[in-house]
């Protein structure tokens, strides 16, 4: 299975059709971030490009999205906030928004609620054999979540989960500065930076998991 993985797409949508047309992948993840405070009518018609250029799309929202997109994601089949789907032997689920910051962005969340939505999604896909994690946030403490001044500001409740279930492959986005790779034990973690300025990650599961960032 080849996955495409977008994050903070900032209305970018161009940037995705041609990420998508380049790699043909088997699946796309969008890590959140679709718009910036767009309207539904907005993500609906770019969830609609995205979706005849590839056999899956699976999709949390950011924090510069607004919630009530999360609602437009379910209606459309594309949502794994607090869900989890299953396609071949892979799992993917996710979580939404971010942890509470002083930007008070459009969609922050306490870390309580970030984890409840977590373990939601990761109890329908846990018997998977590979399992995806998609926060929009990255988890706390790691390579990937670091800001211009040097700060850490990730997930709590993101870096909990991996470090108890220890899910495969973590997809996230957010800190467009730290883009990059980590690992948490086992677990694999990309921030894919900002598919606004042409970043994605490539994701390949056969018999292992090969991970690669990629800049247009």
């Amino acid at each position: 299975m080849k996955i495409v993985a977008i994050t903070d797409i900032h209305g970018a949508y161009a940037n995705v059709s041609g990420i998508i047309k380049r790699e043909s992948p088997d699946v796309v993840v969008i890590g959140g971030d679709l718009t910036t405070v767009g309207t539904i009518k907005e993500a609906e018609e770019a969830i609609g490009e995205i979706r005849p250029l590839v056999g899956d799309v699976f999709c949390v929202a950011g924090n510069m999205d607004l919630p009530a997109h999360d609602d437009l994601f379910v209606r459309l089949g594309v949502s794994i906030n607090a869900r989890g789907i299953v396609t071949g032997d892979v799992g993917f689920f996710g979580v939404s928004a971010a942890p509470f910051s002083p930007l008070h962005t459009p969609y922050e969340l306490p870390e309580e609620e970030i984890a409840l939505r977590i373990r939601a999604g990761y109890d329908q896909v846990r018997s998977a054999r590979v399992k995806i994690f998609v926060p929009h946030a990255p988890p706390y403490g790691t390579k990937v979540d670091i800001i211009h001044s040097g700060v850490h500001v990730g997930s709590t409740a993101v870096r909990d989960f991996i470090e108890d279930a220890s899910p495969d492959v973590v997809i996230c986005g957010h800190i467009h500065e730290a883009r990059g790779e980590d690992t948490i034990g086992r677990t694999k973690i990309i921030n894919c930076g900002p598919a606004s300025s042409g970043c994605y990650g490539l994701i390949i599961v056969s018999g292992n998991i090969s991970i690669a960032g990629k800049r247009c």
